[in-house]
């Protein structure tokens, strides 16, 4: 463990993870919450993300308007995110108002979940629910994560269902908040130019008096494969997409398969080339979305119904080309200096590194410095590449998913 990383563990089981940063004047700070989507049952999908608004909404010391008006006299920018397997509250300050931010984080740790706001926000849910629903691509990307995870958890949307949300109890919420929100399934994450045994002092006052509870394991979903759904829909376009099997955010080869992805579906990319510029689509791309026991590699594009099979026909062929051919040298230089690019920018801000350290502490156990995530890209070639494709092959099937007008 690099010096620069503190890593301290309450008496009552709460992690702080901190990286001292001396050469910059600003600190961000931000609890995990080491639960989403896949740990709701599907009675209650949506209740993590529902959550995470309430949060904001009153304790038993500030009211809504207190919690946005003390992070505002401090010129805090609070925000928060929920996601298929972890809920993070953060937020970016100068550094001397760091440990003032801690405790209004902590503060909304412990949400009285105001009655009359559970309510209102409900309405506000369902409203985000209802716009999802307008996007092709997000009505695309629900319907995938149903399909490759089928019959497990981790195929719930984020936001839930309407059928979930809107009959959705308050007490049904209490329940799940004082069953995951608990100090050993907690993690306070700090970036910044800190004093670490101040932020340690102030994780005591605050979060001290957190109880634990064991949580329950969570399983390995069975990633379905060589299948094909549709789902007809009133959009002028159609959304295919092709889904594989990927590694895992902590794989040896999740360097590799990001570079693999960038390649084949990043900005100037092959799909961008030989399918977006040939006019078969408006867009085409491929997506990682990865946890700390699976992942997926998605080849997804938006074209003219009429266009679909072409544009499937073209989403393979590109995948059988990269493995069967190696990718060239310059190629992969410039998918390395795009990434070496944007982890040396982020490598200086505190916001930035808090994501990183969250990330690594959440699926590794421990933070990387940027040097080492350097050195992981570093040492991506066409081997660690070939070797990649042979493990999580992409000239399968797959999982296809059609969403738009188109019937067939």
């Amino acid at each position: 463990m690099n010096d620069r990383f503190i890593s301290h563990r309450l008496p009552n089981q709460m992690r702080i993870a901190i990286e001292r940063m001396e050469d910059v004047k600003s600190a961000a700070a931000g609890f995990l919450c080491r639960t989403g989507a896949r740990d709701e049952s599907r009675k209650v999908a949506g209740v993590s993300h529902f959550l995470e608004h309430m949060c904001f909404k009153g304790t038993e010391k500030r009211s809504a308007s207190d919690i946005n008006l003390e992070f505002d006299r401090i010129g805090g920018q609070p925000n928060a995110f929920t996601s298929h397997d972890r809920t993070f509250y953060h937020g970016l300050t100068r550094a001397e108002d760091v440990e003032k931010q801690i405790e209004i984080l902590a503060d909304m740790m412990s949400s009285t979940l105001p009655t009359d706001e559970f309510d209102m926000e409900k309405n506000v849910v369902l409203e985000e629910i209802a716009m999802s629903n307008d996007r092709i691509e997000h009505v695309a990307f629900d319907l995938i994560i149903e399909k490759v995870f089928e019959g497990h958890s981790l195929g719930w949307p984020v936001l839930g269902y309407h059928n979930s949300i809107s009959p959705l109890t308050r007490q049904q919420m209490l329940d799940y908040f004082r069953s995951r929100y608990t100090a050993d399934n907690m993690t306070l994450v700090v970036a910044g130019d800190v004093d670490p045994d101040r932020v340690i002092k102030q994780a005591e006052t605050c979060c001290g008096h957190w109880t634990p509870s064991s949580q329950p394991q969570r399983t390995t979903p069975n990633i379905k494969q060589g299948k094909t759904t549709k789902q007809l829909q009133r959009f002028s376009q159609q959304l295919v997409a092709i889904t594989y099997s990927a590694p895992s955010a902590v794989d040896p080869l999740h360097e590799t398969a990001e570079a693999t992805a960038t390649i084949l579906g990043g900005a100037n990319s092959r799909l961008f080339w030989n399918l977006e510029q040939k006019g078969l689509c408006s867009h085409a791309g491929a997506y990682r979305l990865d946890f700390s026991d699976c992942g997926l590699l998605i080849l997804m594009a938006q074209c003219d119904p009429e266009n679909a099979p072409k544009v499937i026909d073209g989403l393979r062929v590109e995948a059988l080309k990269i493995t069967e051919e190696l990718v060239t040298d310059a190629e992969l230089d410039r998918v390395k200096n795009k990434r070496r690019t944007l982890l040396a920018v982020e490598g200086e801000s505190p916001y930035h590194r808090l994501l990183q350290v969250m990330d690594d502490v959440d699926y590794r156990g421990e933070p990387r410095t940027i040097e080492a995530r350097l050195d992981a890209v570093d040492r991506v070639d066409q081997n660690t590449i070939s070797r990649y494709l042979q493990q999580y092959p992409i000239t399968s099937e797959g999982y296809l998913v059609s969403v738009g007008p188109r019937e067939d």
